[in-house]
């Protein structure tokens, strides 16, 4: 019998988003085909599918001992998230089973499905990291007797949803800072910075609002602005290494002395970016909006406000409640008071029955479609060109000496 040859080995899901992309969560059935091309007829003892999820770290740090000795300390570890086994055709492999145990796959192509359940458990999004990653595949093997086995690994993307309508995250968030620029013996008038947003939480494709104020009483010319950095940390054998990344930024006007600046709701434009990942064990990316004063000559005057960007949009009845909180909040913040008015009376507040269900019609409709959009919105970050990175040791060996000078700390922000 002349045996045919196997030409092409291939995974398919059932289920792709709007960029054609497998994405799901904790919980979701994965499903999907392996497809087998063969030229003849072609024995096989088996093929099995693995679905794995693991988060991995690995970085290296070359380390003196002496005059003439230096070595490489190598950090890894893995969190494990995900493990599936099936096989589709045969049974477990057995090199040395009788030959009536195969399965002949005549000229042609031949499909075999399959599906696995994601655990029901808090899992670690889908990232991709200098010194770490997280990702889940599935592979295929095709077994066949005396020959090296036929591969393919196919990828596909997991999001671990952070819902941003959460009191937490819908609260503002707002801090203040002064000062006083010196040089030698001789001291300027201080530099306030004051700034606030409207929430912690945030989604891709979002802009903040920002609120600021800035006095220069100092005698040099300042600038006021603003960026978003991400921070990813990463850990392994009670070490960290820590990588920061601009993600967005936005400046002010140049501010002379004794000018003051009020920015009333600048917008700072979020880009497709990862969500926070706040629950894996050796992997963390955390987001902070800095607001700073560029002061030429000297340390940049800088606030840090955290944030959290999330998967789940901001419904319309938080988004109400957050802006009349954050509007509360803002007056207070600059001093100022309003006066309460009269309540409506209640037949100035009622609805039709036509209009209720038009705008429950609406609403419904809104919230899929920007679920939707967002998701599509978020897996662009995964075909985003590298970006620069700084790096910090969040955990240094206290007998070495830092030699990563070109750290930026909070405080000294770049001039952009």
């Amino acid at each position: 019998m002349v045996l045919g040859k196997v030409r092409a080995l291939a995974v398919y899901f059932d289920s792709l988003n709007e960029n054609n992309l497998p994405a799901f969560s904790g919980g979701d059935q994965v499903s999907g085909r392996v497809v087998v091309q063969v030229s003849g007829d072609v024995r096989v003892r088996s093929l099995e599918v693995t679905a794995r999820g693991v988060a991995k770290v690995r970085w290296t740090e070359s380390r003196n001992t002496g005059a003439n000795t230096a070595y490489t300390q190598n950090y890894t570890e893995e969190v494990e998230y995900l493990q599936h086994r099936d096989t589709l055709i045969g049974e477990d492999r057995d090199e040395e089973g009788p030959e009536e145990s195969l399965t002949v796959l005549h000229a042609g192509l031949h499909e075999f499905a399959f599906s696995f359940n994601l655990p029901q458990m808090a899992l670690a999004t889908s990232f991709e990291g200098k010194h770490g990653s997280v990702r889940y595949w599935v592979k295929a093997e095709l077994h066949r007797p005396w020959l090296l086995p036929v591969k393919v690994k196919k990828e596909f993307i997991v999001f671990e949803h952070i819902d941003i309508n959460t009191p937490l995250l819908l609260a503002p968030q707002a801090g203040s800072k002064e000062k006083t620029l010196c040089c030698w013996f001789c001291a300027s008038g201080p530099i306030s910075l004051s700034a606030k947003i409207e929430r912690k939480g945030y989604t891709p494709g979002e802009s903040i609002q920002i609120f600021a104020e800035v006095e220069n009483c100092s005698s040099r010319v300042v600038v006021p602005k603003a960026a978003l950095y991400q921070t990813q940390t990463f850990f392994a054998k009670g070490k960290g290494k820590q990588i920061q990344q601009l993600v967005s930024n936005l400046r002010g006007d140049p501010l002379p002395q004794g000018k003051s600046q009020s920015w009333e709701g600048k917008l700072l434009k979020i880009p497709p970016v990862s969500p926070s990942i706040l629950d894996c064990p050796i992997i963390r990316v955390e987001y902070a909006l800095v607001v700073y004063v560029d002061v030429p000559g000297g340390l940049n005057l800088s606030l840090s406000l955290p944030l959290v960007i999330g998967t789940i949009p901001l419904h319309a009845c938080s988004s109400r409640t957050s802006s009349i909180s954050s509007n509360c909040s803002t007056l207070s913040w600059l001093g100022l008071s309003e006066r309460p008015e009269a309540p409506p009376s209640y037949g100035d507040l009622a609805i039709s029955e036509s209009q209720r269900r038009e705008c429950l019609h609406g609403c419904g409709r809104s919230e899929d479609q920007d679920q939707e959009a967002l998701l599509t919105y978020i897996t662009e970050f995964r075909y985003l060109p590298p970006p620069f990175y700084s790096e910090v040791d969040p955990y240094p060996d206290p007998v070495e000496v830092c030699s990563e000078a070109d750290v930026r700390r909070p405080d000294t922000c770049p001039s952009r």
